[in-house]
């Protein structure tokens, strides 16, 4: 089996490489650097999220694999910033907005994966809520990162854009759930 090579997967792929040196940055680096440099690390992977599609879509180099790999990559880094965080933080403040996250993101990928074998509607373009979603935990986990746990004026611009973020990922999920469930709620269609 042959992948497709190409820039905007090579970028996605980088994505992925920069997880484990967030979090080298993040427990190795002294006190007074780790939280800045974390925050660029993630903002480089944020700005490869952008760039990869951008890219992808304007060289016409959209191919399955990235198609697959890029969502991936959201995720991964997205999660492990946020168990990060929450061990940092050490408060529920914190852990509630980025259980919501990862918990969405978990019934969002199955309930694509069972779309995709059992349901009629089989592909579920991202819509512009999403957008803004992501957009809002980005620049949310951004903030957090870069401030570190003391509470002050931008912990708490974090903390208000990702209770934004989990409240968009709440109505996201349920925007899928809706379109599904006509199919969930009938009974089993084989597809195999």
């Amino acid at each position: 089996m042959k992948l497709a090579i190409s820039l905007p997967n090579i970028i996605t792929g980088l994505r992925i490489l920069l997880i484990p040196v967030l979090v080298i940055a993040f427990y190795l680096l002294p006190m007074e650097t780790r939280y800045i440099v974390s925050a660029f690390i993630f903002t480089v992977a944020s700005i490869t999220d952008w760039l990869d599609g951008y890219l992808a879509r304007r060289m016409g180099q959209m191919t399955a694999f990235g198609a697959f790999l890029d969502p991936v990559a959201d995720k991964l880094i997205v999660a492990v910033a946020l168990v990060l965080l929450v061990e940092v933080h050490a408060s529920a403040v914190l852990a509630i907005p980025a259980l919501v996250i990862v918990c969405r993101e978990i019934v969002v990928s199955a309930l694509r994966e069972w779309m995709a074998r059992y349901s009629d509607k089989r592909g579920v373009a991202v819509s512009f809520l999403g957008k803004i979603k992501t957009a809002f935990q980005m620049i949310a986990i951004i903030v957090l990162l870069a401030s570190g746990p003391d509470p002050h004026a931008l912990v708490i611009l974090g903390y208000i854009l990702l209770y934004a973020a989990a409240g968009l990922t709440l109505l996201s999920m349920y925007q899928y759930l809706r379109l599904a469930w006509p199919d969930l709620s009938s009974g089993m269609k084989n597809k195999d």
